[in-house]
């Protein structure tokens, strides 16, 4: 009996000390260790706390790509003479990347959305429809017999789980954007925000009455006219509810927005820039030796061969790519990549950091402008080209502008087609301006896509202002297409007949990999193309990539502690 009480007192102890530990820890998480005001306390003014922050997920489809260093570029022949892979010490940081290429079913989703959005019968939104539509005639040949592809590639189903092409870096852009907002969507109807906006009777989700995730951070109620019942609640409020008081009705928008700082809602999605890309490509994680950091790694797999060596497998080709003329797959009875065009994504196995099809299959646009050197004497911390820095559009009253279903602006390509500066519902953004960036160290403008490249400081006519300069010096004398406009209010089609010498702009755009008709030479993920960012082919596809937040890996490392002695 003196045991079992024993026993128990001390199984009350461990209680004790469990309760008053865990109180302690509560108390201190909600406590600033700087100011030792408690960040709940209304008396505090009530902020917010991190302290049910659990750290980033990754998103749907999407591996950590773990950052570190590597050679950009390449070491090996340069049969092709191009001195544009050049090898680089590049750092890259921690990023979430697609496993596989958007497929055609992923992009029919996003189709299906914008047609019910932004219905093509009306007038105000037909084109904002039509500019997300790929080109299926770039599976034409006027020596070729593909009209089944152009018919069929895109929507039949025996293609859904193939990558989709003919989408131009524009479109792929634009996807990634949509993307963005719909993850967010569906993690603030998981937390309860949010109500289904598409199982709401009383509401139209059509035009600018859709969400985007800018909207809602500038200010809730500027979605959807500010019609609440598209709310079901808000974040939990820090005010209690008093005794007697009734409970809000569903539909009200009880507790406060969700913010940034409560890390619930994802980073933007976007296209993985070309020093990412390459990195994830070459995965030299699986072999960290000396020569392959210094970027001897010619494939996305661990060996210098495109074929497989294992016996049951051997012979096999590693990845889709043209094997030589006339030949795409091999003889029949033994096909030894398994397919004449696309294939089907994960057909083949994943490189060492989990991405598919890295080489092979289709080539990929990254973010990039392309230019022939990377400039790694201006960066070699997370290098791209082709920043151009904004800012939200305020109106004369202080508020943020969205961009109404009356007022889209549209850009007229050179290849003539119409696309959608913003569409209705986003928050405007506008070039910042000289005075936003007075007296900074680190940029001095927004246009920075010639930066030390193309821009008034490259040339000769560094020392003459641009105010005093008829046009913009250019550094690469590529095509321009008149812009003239016609009588029915489009740009008249005419070609520049002017005597030029290269094809490279400010609007080409990098594309890397090799595709299902490329030769083996261009499945080195080192190796770059380009392509005006408003062309498609039939072996560009693309994947998107978004931003790893706080610490690079999930590898938690002990602090080390430093005694010192006296």
């Amino acid at each position: 009996m003196k045991n079992l009480f024993k026993v128990s007192k001390l199984i009350l102890l461990v209680i004790t000390t469990v309760m008053f530990v865990s109180c302690h820890n509560r108390s201190s998480r909600n406590k600033s260790s700087l100011t030792g005001w408690n960040s709940k306390d209304k008396a505090a003014g009530g902020f917010s706390s991190s302290e049910n922050y659990k750290g980033q997920q990754a998103p749907p489809g999407m591996v950590l790509i773990e950052g570190g260093t590597f050679t950009m570029g390449e070491v090996q022949d340069d049969v092709m003479f191009d001195w544009n892979t050049t090898p680089v010490k590049q750092q890259v940081r921690s990023f979430y990347m697609d496993e596989t290429e958007v497929t055609n079913a992923e992009y029919l989703f996003y189709l299906q959305w914008m047609e019910k959005v932004f219905p093509p019968s009306d007038p105000n939104y037909k084109e904002i429809y039509l500019s997300a539509l790929p080109d299926t005639l770039v599976w034409r040949d006027v020596l070729g017999n593909n009209e089944l592809l152009t018919e069929n590639y895109l929507r039949h189903p025996a293609y859904a789980d193939y990558p989709v092409v003919g989408v131009s870096w524009l479109q792929a852009n634009q996807y990634c954007k949509w993307r963005s907002d719909r993850v967010n969507e569906k993690l603030l109807m998981k937390k309860g925000v949010l109500n289904p906006l598409f199982e709401m009777d009383s509401l139209k989700v059509e035009g600018k009455d859709h969400f985007t995730t800018d909207t809602y951070l500038a200010n809730p109620y500027l979605l959807f006219e500010g019609d609440s019942s598209i709310y079901n609640k808000g974040l939990r409020s820090n005010k209690k509810r008093k005794k007697g008081e009734s409970r809000p009705s569903r539909g009200s928008f009880t507790g406060r927005q969700v913010k940034v700082s409560d890390g619930i809602l994802a980073p933007k999605f976007r296209l993985p820039t070309e020093a990412e890309w390459e990195y994830a490509a070459k995965a030299i994680v699986e072999n960290r030796e000396y020569n392959d950091i210094k970027g001897r790694k010619k494939y996305a797999w661990n060996s210098k061969y495109t074929r497989n060596k294992s016996r049951r497998y051997r012979g096999d080709q590693l990845a889709n790519f043209k094997q030589g003329k006339g030949d795409y797959s091999g003889v029949p009875g033994w096909s030894s990549d398994g397919g004449d065009i696309t294939m089907k994504v994960k057909s083949y196995k994943p490189n060492a950091f989990g991405l598919y099809d890295m080489s092979g299959n289709v080539a990929e646009w990254v973010a990039d402008v392309y230019r022939p050197i990377v400039d790694n004497d201006a960066n070699d911390f997370n290098y791209f080209r082709g920043n151009i820095f904004t800012k939200k559009m305020i109106d004369a009253e202080g508020k943020v502008v969205i961009v109404d279903d009356n007022s889209v602006e549209y850009d007229t390509l050179d290849n003539g087609k119409l696309v959608p500066k913003a569409l209705p519902g986003d928050v405007k953004y506008i070039p910042i301006t000289k005075r936003d960036a007075y007296m900074r160290n680190n940029y001095e403008k927004a246009y920075n896509v010639d930066a030390r490249d193309g821009d008034l400081a490259s040339t000769k006519l560094y020392n003459k202002n641009e105010d005093e300069l008829d046009k913009k010096p250019r550094m690469y004398n590529s095509p321009e297409n008149p812009r003239a406009i016609g009588e029915s209010g489009l740009m008249m089609q005419q070609y520049d007949t002017k005597k030029r010498t290269t094809l490279i702009s400010n609007e080409t755009r990098v594309y890397k990999g090799g595709s299902w008709r490329d030769r083996e030479y261009w499945l080195d993920p080192a190796q770059r193309r380009y392509l005006p960012e408003y062309m498609s082919t039939n072996y560009i596809g693309f994947r998107c990539a978004t931003d790893r937040l706080g610490p690079m890996t999930y590898k938690r490392r002990k602090p080390t502690t430093t005694k010192i002695r006296y």
